[in-house]
């Protein structure tokens, strides 16, 4: 599986909080959120365009950074 970075315009706990849920709804991701440095890094086989969609419906900017 590959790590993707992403940046997420999260300011508090409700965010992640939206971000997880998205992410859990998605399946097959592992993922780890940093809200201090508002970023996600998620573990998946997925296509990046799949991944970037399903974060955007959080409601948060968000913005592809790349691999890890």
């Amino acid at each position: 599986m590959t790590k993707h970075e992403f940046e997420v315009n999260m300011t508090c706990e409700g965010c992640s909080g939206a971000v997880s849920r998205v992410l859990n709804k998605l399946g097959g991701v592992q993922f780890e959120i940093d809200l201090p440095r508002k970023l996600v890094v998620i573990d998946s086989d997925k296509d990046v365009e799949v991944l970037l969609e399903t974060l955007k419906k959080c409601g948060k900017e968000v913005k592809y950074i790349g691999t890890k």
